[in-house]
């Protein structure tokens, strides 16, 4: 994360967080420094604060035991939910995108996280993703449609063509939503109105 030159200027804690940090997805050596020393000039009581949030997520926080959402208890709140409609699953790649789709208020039934996508370069395969239990579901509930809400980028685009070959035997409607999201992108970062289009205007596969 430094050479070793930076090192030998920088105090063994400071160093480890700035480390640390820079594991994080989308954090790079400099931004790990900049957080670093910002979180050195905080508050005590700042630090502190993140830091009980950071242990409090980690010991409170689960997996939906069905649909493998972030949850607190053992089902999350949609799954608990009598309102949502349970012939439907919307398929995603990460919880953030149960949030995006849940704020374009377009979609009322319940979803699967795969926590994942196809990617053989990273070293991310069929088993590494929660497609068995997508297939134990499909079979044990009442399930009339299956929508593969990947983001539309390479990755996602083979993931949704291999659940569409392991899900076709079993009879179930299988969609995508439309084409109005942007090719390449992530869904959590589509705005709500394109979306919401999309899921609403979703094409059988």
């Amino acid at each position: 994360m430094t050479s070793r030159s930076d090192n030998s200027l920088i105090v063994e804690p400071v160093a480890r967080l700035i480390e640390e940090l820079g594991k994080l997805p989308g954090i790079g050596p400099k931004t790990a420094s900049r957080l670093t020393f910002f979180l050195l000039r905080a508050e005590e009581g700042q630090t502190r604060a993140l830091a009980q949030a950071i242990q409090e997520m980690k010991e409170q926080v689960t997996f939906c035991a069905r649909c493998f959402n972030i949850t607190v208890a053992e089902l999350c709140p949609l799954c608990q939910s009598a309102s949502r409609d349970q012939s439907k699953i919307c398929v995603v790649e990460e919880p953030l995108d149960v949030l995006a789709i849940e704020r374009t208020g377009a979609y009322r039934g319940l979803y699967h996280v795969l926590h994942g996508h196809i990617a053989p370069l990273e070293g991310i395969y069929r088993e590494d993703l929660k497609i068995e239990e997508l297939l134990a579901r499909v079979r044990g509930e009442p399930v009339d449609e299956i929508i593969l809400a990947m983001n539309p980028n390479t990755e996602g685009e083979a993931t949704a063509f291999l659940l569409l070959r392991d899900l076709a035997p079993l009879g179930v409607r299988v969609t995508r939503p439309a084409r109005g999201l942007p090719t390449g992108g992530d869904l959590e970062w589509a705005d709500p109105d394109t979306l919401g289009s999309a899921l609403e205007g979703r094409r059988e596969l």
